[in-house]
């Protein structure tokens, strides 16, 4: 969830995305990894891998046999990905690369996996070829990209404080990132991918105490990073304090959807 145009971290907050993000990403990775039919032995990429979420968990299913590498155009997101790789696994193999020029020889994988990362590819055909290409024949690629906002209340509540705080151009990626799923599947399709399908997912995340959650996660994505680099800390604080006061006092669990999207080579 890292490329280099619509998703990009810097300084300390590649460190906090693994820590604030986890909650949130955790039963989507699940699924995730779940559709893609792993199986000890098998050779899975995690496309735009960020600090590793993904990697970690196709790891976990592909076993001591296995192989798992995971890329990235943010050298500082992998950096907290090689360090917070668990050692049981077997190794996973993180490299530096943007999602259209990916340094894999032809049909090296078994699996492709994205999570969170294709609405943000500058070139998302050229990314789809280049996932095709590294898969084998008969591969599986899948992919969440978040879609209805209106059923997420906390990304309805972070749009607005974006909105008010941020920029026109942030809140317009921010706002697209949820009307990618068809964009997605059209993109598989001129790649010459087979049966693409899609499956929406919601799932209840229960989030930290609010109080110290809002601004720390708020911090650890572009959208609260923008609001620091054009009017300051300050702003960061009420922004979160905007979402925290739009948000129902009674509770921290709240509904998140993505769509699940997945196809063959």
């Amino acid at each position: 969830m890292a490329d280099a145009t619509g998703f990009h971290l810097k300084g300390s907050a590649p460190e906090r995305y693994e820590h604030y993000v986890a909650p949130i990403m955790a039963p989507f990775v699940t699924a995730l990894v779940d559709a893609a039919d792993l199986y000890p032995g098998a050779t899975v990429l995690d496309l735009a891998c960020g600090t590793g979420f993904a990697a970690r968990a196709a790891a976990a299913q592909a076993g001591p046999t296995g192989r798992v590498a995971g890329a990235d155009a943010n050298e500082a997101m992998l950096k907290v990905a090689v360090d917070r790789h668990p050692r049981l696994y077997p190794d996973i193999e993180f490299t530096p690369a943007p999602a259209d020029d990916l340094p894999y020889p032809d049909a090296a994988f078994d699996a492709v996996l994205c999570q969170q990362g294709a609405q943000f590819f500058p070139d998302l055909d050229a990314a789809l070829r280049e996932t095709a290409r590294v898969l084998r024949p008969g591969g599986r690629f899948a992919a969440t990209v978040w879609s209805n906002l209106e059923a997420s209340p906390y990304f309805v509540a972070q749009l607005a404080a974006v909105e008010q705080y941020g920029d026109p151009e942030t809140a317009a990626v921010f706002r697209a990132a949820f009307h990618s799923a068809d964009r997605l599947i059209a993109a598989l399709d001129r790649a010459g991918f087979r049966q693409p399908t899609r499956r929406e997912l919601t799932f209840p995340v229960t989030l930290p105490p609010l109080q110290d959650y809002v601004r720390g996660h708020l911090s650890a994505i572009p959208w609260g990073q923008t609001i620091t680099d054009t009017a300051g800390e300050e702003a960061l604080t009420r922004a979160a304090d905007t979402i925290r006061a739009a948000l129902p006092a009674d509770t921290n669990t709240f509904p998140f959807t993505a769509t699940l999207v997945t196809a063959h080579r």
